[in-house]
């Protein structure tokens, strides 16, 4: 079973159709039981970072997450779902995150030309090969992928970084810790190539 993580923010419903593409059983649910449950979980999301944590701590969904990530059960965060592994947000005055990852969440510095949000299609590096990739098997170097953010994850450990992408200087764009993966951009969103990433995951073991 795969749970894709409710906590009242997010579009749930595409992320729950492109992965119910390449595995019949997903569930979407806030049930602490659902996700410790689950052979894969899904932690999406679009919004701002204190109250995404507040929500997670209000449905008593904090140490589910980290129990499973600890029993290295593969586990997807996918935009502010990935921003919420770190330890702490410059958005809403350093709100603090669910610390799994050490680093920080920062918001694109305004330069001349730079739309903040960044939104829309844009190109991923990748920055480690082999088994640590193992979710890009088949996507493109360089791919176009699908944004919509202000922010971006500053990991402390360079080492995790999956992929990055230019706006503005280079931002890590995906990371990678054993079975935890996270990605800033929208695979649901972004064509053949983000469906291929959607079916990899599913495929993890």
């Amino acid at each position: 079973m795969i749970a894709i993580i409710d906590y009242g923010m997010g579009n749930l419903r595409s992320v729950q159709k492109a992965f119910e593409k390449f595995c019949s059983d997903v569930v979407v649910s806030s049930s602490a039981n659902d996700i410790l449950k689950a052979d894969k979980i899904i932690l999406p999301g679009v919004g701002a970072f204190k109250v995404a944590m507040d929500e997670l701590k209000k449905r008593r969904l904090v140490d589910p997450i980290k129990e499973s990530i600890e029993k290295s059960k593969p586990f997807l965060g996918i935009c502010l779902g990935l921003q919420l592994l770190f330890s702490e947000s410059e958005e809403g005055g350093r709100a603090k995150g669910l610390d799994i990852i050490k680093g920080k969440v920062r918001r694109f510095k305004g330069q001349k030309g730079l739309k903040i949000p960044h939104m829309g299609w844009n190109r991923i590096k990748t920055k480690t090969k082999g088994e640590r990739a193992k979710i890009f098997d088949g996507v493109e170097d360089g791919s176009y992928m699908y944004f919509v953010h202000s922010y971006y994850v500053e990991p402390k450990d360079k080492g995790v970084i999956l992929c990055e992408t230019a706006y503005g200087g280079n931002f890590a764009s995906g990371i990678c810790k054993g079975n935890l993966y996270g990605l800033q951009f929208h695979p649901e969103k972004s064509q053949s190539a983000g469906l291929k990433i959607v079916k990899n995951f599913v495929n993890l073991c």
